[in-house]
């Protein structure tokens, strides 16, 4: 049995922050995510760290970041005035993207991003700012609607999870799908609602993420925006 990857503190300067993450590289990793986490939520989310598991588990790194310093999540905790920044979470998290390429563990690795809620728009900026080096991205409850003209930038493989019972966000990523170029699939949970909560929905949510980041692994790059034969479809 393989042993444990040990976790490494990550410190990332983004846009005039120190952003601080939990890194995990697997012996033999074939590639990385990074997480976006939600409105009001951080990187100790219990439903981001569950799919974390399953993708370490199945050969793939990790990094889960605070897209918010201590002092702007007080901040935002009162007036929310950050969450919705896409702006400002799409360059952080484009400064992660670019630190996990000069990192010597994950520098030669594919990225691939996993957006939750409103870090779901700001991964799709990301993948749109950085073609070259993000592979594939996965939405989970998440408003790729805030992306907005970023949508159609966008050349990675894309894939939105919805809860079936979750009707307004199901309806908003339904509407950013269309405005996606790039190859993505709408895979719906049924019986699930915003956060998963449901018997097992989060885990189906979780295999769904990791056999999409599992293909960006499995097919040589095609110059920006990664793999070109098509996604896996849900």
């Amino acid at each position: 049995m393989a042993p444990e990857p040990e976790d490494e503190t990550a410190r990332i300067a983004a846009d005039g922050a120190m952003l601080v993450g939990d890194l995990v590289v697997p012996e033999g990793s074939g590639g990385m995510v990074a997480f976006a986490h939600g409105s009001g939520s951080s990187r100790h989310s219990p439903r981001n760290r569950a799919v974390a598991e399953v993708l370490q588990r199945a050969g793939l790194g990790t990094l889960l970041f605070d897209l918010l310093t201590l002092d702007e999540e007080r901040v935002d905790a009162i007036t929310a005035e950050h969450r919705f920044d896409i702006p400002l979470l799409g360059r952080r998290l484009v400064a992660v993207v670019d630190w996990l390429g000069g990192h010597p563990k994950t520098a030669a690795l594919p990225v691939g991003l996993f957006g939750a809620s409103t870090g779901a728009a700001a991964a799709l900026v990301a993948a749109a700012e950085r073609p070259e080096r993000v592979r594939a991205v996965v939405s989970r409850g998440g408003r790729p609607d805030l992306a907005g003209g970023a949508l159609s930038r966008v050349r990675a493989p894309v894939l939105l999870v919805v809860g079936g019972e979750d009707r307004e966000v199901l309806r908003l990523n339904e509407q950013a799908a269309a405005m996606l170029a790039a190859p993505h699939s709408l895979h719906v949970v049924p019986g699930a609602t915003h956060l998963f909560e449901e018997p097992g929905t989060l885990d189906q949510a979780a295999a769904a993420a990791r056999d999409w980041f599992l293909d960006m692994t499995a097919a040589p790059a095609g110059g920006p925006g990664g793999s070109r034969r098509s996604p896996r479809r849900p």
